[in-house]
């Protein structure tokens, strides 16, 4: 930057912040809360400092003005993204895309537009987020969340009226609208449901009373339940326990998320200065709404912290002030519960409590279709939460003539998370983290990994959670739910006695749920680390034992990531002193521990089971464990464990069996007598060749992602693997290997303290600041991340203002 530009952002920075802390002029009135209209803008304003990589630090003086400039920001690098996001909350995608393609997965689990529509327009019809914003705090949502949402869309509406959109994904589409302060909110809960009702939208936008079959019914039992064209057939078929157990396993394992995560989190006692450390690594989507977005957020005095947002919000979810730092992984805790439904005789739409019959209530959700007319259909509710046909693809649910299924999700009643991350960003302590999860309540599908200043670690499961304790499970389970709650924590209950009702806990907020008293939690050990499996082991040396089996499993196999993880940790604890530069390299050492368990014992058995191949035997032999850019035979070993471990059970993968005494180090020992060892080998040999893909090739040469033309390398691998730097990346043989990543390694924050007032933080996105092509910050972090270099973080003032790239904005509306 030239000098004479410097000295201009620098006198405008200083001017700028003048204005801010002499007070300047209060929040207009709020919106009116209805589709079209603009919030009242007037009258807000923020000071935006952008430093390298395009990273807002966003100074306001109160939360109605600091939501103003975080959505100004968000939506100058996201606006395509998040407009799309707003159509989906609204349930419009189908009136401008059509109802059958597919949404990008971000705000639910629905397989197509019409699904996402009728659920989401569902929820608008009822005023469910309505409700939730007129519940008073503690169990709704406090006034500072509600100024900053309020802000949010002012900020997001400031923006689309006075810029131009240059990202082609949306450039002049007629899709982009201004949004309300009930939008932003809308976003909030499509997160919230995500691991309940977001996961089952299909099956409950499908779920269908069963067709009465022509006959009358026996004398006595009523006249026929209404016919329904695309309901199923009256028939008395129940789930296999056995294969629904299996099924909701599968839907429930971590290996199966698109989002998963890493966290660990050092006491004092194992650090070079005696203050905490925290490396926070989150698994997310590389593209669409559920990407993170950077940004530091200040109201002098008030509030200071720096970090990663979701998309939509206007709170930092991820990050650290000057005392202390978290992270989140996607935890184990099934934020979910069914209920198996007795329908009354001759009824399917009244179901029998205690011998009395209950109506479901039906609701009629009408959505707008591209060329076409629209499409109603009808959802049916109950005491318990709505009736679905299925729980995702995996676990049908059929609705018969005598038994239907309904699903509870008390996070339908939760707008708080963000009250929750708010919280944490106000934090000077763990201890303070504690307590904001004691009064918030807020998070319903993460666990929390924390250190802070004066050496203290943190690991909770601190989930909303349904109040199924072993002990409902044990009276009130079904047959079905007898199979699927040991296996998965998917609880089935008997929906016909009220003496199965969930009950409450004396210190929750909301009925039906755990109270904090409740939730696993691990203080002030050497470290805490998760990587996505329950919290028996975020301590090996300590494991927590005494929760109910919903939150997750204990003396259970580990997945290879956690086992890897845990080892990298423990041996960084027993080495002690660290720093944040050792966090640095734990993020990309990217070591494979089933290479370190699986590739000698390939490379000898190859030999016998590929004799005429003796250079797939080499190259897995010559591999260097890792999983590098430039690491030769990665690839090749990579493409034969997908093969193996995707055709064999996992118990009949090792011959040395899981120990609970031992679970870091066991199972082990690679059963390469199996006929589908050979078979897995030839197969990824056969499958590189005819890419022409060399068996040696160097990794990067053949997983990269393009952006603008440009190939980028990407280290990392699949979660099976057990990578802690992972990458889920996309396979395209003939576009030369694995050309995109779909999730992993996303917002990663490496950080400590010195004793000063500026934390020493490091911070990587791997994806970048912007998904507009047409950004300078769509790629430059991606080449970072390629690089394996990270972004010094500018928290303080004085590190603001000596940035290079520093550029100043005051936003108005």
């Amino acid at each position: 930057m030239h000098l004479r530009t410097r000295l201009k952002h620098l006198a405008l920075a200083g001017a700028a912040l003048a204005v801010v802390t002499a007070s300047l002029p209060g929040a207009a009135a709020a919106d009116s809360g209805d589709r079209g209209d603009r919030p009242a803008d007037r009258g807000l304003s923020a000071v935006i400092r952008y430093t390298e990589y395009g990273i807002p630090h966003i100074v306001a003086r109160d939360y109605a003005n600091l939501g103003f400039g975080t959505g100004w920001a968000q939506a100058a690098d996201q606006v395509c993204v998040l407009a799309d996001g707003f159509l989906t909350v609204n349930g419009e995608r189908s009136r401008y895309f059509g109802p059958d393609a597919a949404p990008d997965g971000s705000l639910s689990s629905a397989g197509t537009n019409l699904s996402s529509d009728l659920y989401f327009r569902g929820v608008k019809d009822a005023g469910t987020v309505e409700d939730l914003l007129a519940t008073p705090a503690p169990a709704g949502p406090s006034r500072d969340l509600k100024e900053l949402m309020r802000g949010w869309a002012a900020g997001y509406n400031a923006w689309l009226r006075k810029n131009r959109i240059t990202d082609p994904a949306c450039a002049d589409a007629g899709w982009v609208h201004p949004v309300t302060a009930l939008d932003v909110a809308r976003r909030g809960f499509a997160v919230s449901v995500l691991g309940g009702q977001g996961r089952a939208v299909d099956g409950i936008t499908a779920a269908r009373p069963p067709v009465s079959p022509p006959a009358a019914p026996p004398a006595g039992t009523g006249s026929p339940g209404p016919a329904a064209p695309a309901g199923t057939a009256a028939s008395d078929a129940v789930p296999d326990p056995d294969d629904a157990a299996e099924a909701a396993r599968e839907l429930f394992a971590p290996e199966n998320a698109t989002m998963g995560s890493n966290a660990v989190a050092f006491s004092g006692a194992t650090t070079a200065n005696g203050r905490g450390l925290l490396l926070g690594n989150p698994h997310y989507p590389w593209q669409g709404g559920r990407r993170f977005w950077q940004s530091q957020q200040t109201i002098p005095g008030e509030l200071n912290v720096s970090g990663a947002s979701l998309l939509g919000t206007a709170v930092v979810n991820i990050g650290f002030n000057d005392k202390v730092a978290w992270s989140h992984t996607v935890a184990t805790g099934v934020p979910l519960s069914l209920h198996q439904l007795t329908l009354a005789p001759g009824d399917p739409t009244a179901y029998l409590v205690d011998g009395k019959p209950e109506r479901m209530t039906p609701r009629a959700v009408t959505v707008a279709v591209k060329d076409g007319a629209p499409v109603t259909r009808t959802q049916w509710w109950t005491r318990y939460g709505p009736v679905v046909g299925g729980l995702g693809a995996q676990l049908p649910l059929p609705w018969t003539a005598t038994t239907a299924y309904a699903l509870n999700d008390p996070n339908a009643a939760n707008l708080r998370g963000s009250d929750t991350a708010l919280g944490f960003g106000r934090a000077r302590s763990t201890q303070d983290i504690v307590d904001t999860l004691r009064r918030t309540q807020g998070l319903p599908w993460v666990n929390t990994i924390a250190a802070d200043s004066a050496g203290h670690s943190l690991f909770t499961q601190s989930q909303v959670l349904p109040r199924i304790t072993d002990e409902l499970a044990a009276r009130c389970s079904t047959p079905l739910g007898r199979a699927t709650y040991p296996a998965s924590g998917v609880a089935v209950l008997d929906g016909s006695r009220s003496d199965c009702a969930l009950g409450s806990d004396p210190d929750a907020v909301q009925p039906g749920v755990f109270g904090p008293a409740r939730m696993p939690v691990l203080r002030d050990t050497p470290y805490v680390e998760n990587s996505n499996d329950s919290a028996w082991l975020a301590n090996a040396d300590r494991p927590l034992t005494g929760y109910e089996r919903i939150f997750g499993t204990v003396a259970t196999p580990r997945s290879l990531r956690t086992r890897g993880g845990i080892e990298d940790v423990t041996a960084m604890a027993d080495r002690g002193r660290l720093t944040v530069a050792d966090l640095q390299r734990q993020q990309f050492a990217n070591r494979a521990p089933a290479g370190d368990m699986a590739a000698a014992d390939a490379a000898k058995a190859c030999t016998s089971a590929l004799p005429e191949d003796p250079e797939v035997c080499r190259v897995i032999g010559d591999w260097d464990r890792t999983v590098n850019t430039d690491s030769r035979g990665a690839l090749l070993f990579d493409r034969f464990w997908r093969k193996f471990t995707g055709t064999v059970k996992p118990a009949d993968q090792w011959k040395v069996p899981f120990s609970a005494a031992d679970p870091v180090r066991t199972p082990n020992t690679l059963n390469t007598g199996l006929p589908e060892f050979g078979k897995a080998l030839a197969a990824a040999a056969a499958e590189l060749r005819a890419a022409g893909i060399a068996l040696d090739a160097p990794l990067g040469a053949h997983q990269f992602v393009v952006r603008n033309g440009e190939r980028i390398p990407v280290s990392g691998g699949t979660e099976s693997l057990g990578i802690w730097n992972k990458a889920e990346p996309v396979w395209n043989a003939a576009g030369g290997g694995y050309v995109e990543v779909a999730h992993g390694t996303s917002h990663v924050q490496a950080v400590g303290w010195d004793g000063s007032r500026c934390p020493v933080a490091r911070t990587l996105l791997s994806y970048s600041q912007s998904s507009n092509p047409a950004s300078p910050h769509y790629s430059d972090q991606t080449r970072l991340f390629a690089g394996e270099r990270w972004v010094t973080s500018r928290f303080c003032e004085k590190d603001i203002l000596r940035s290079p790239a520093l550029k100043v904005e005051v936003v108005r509306g």
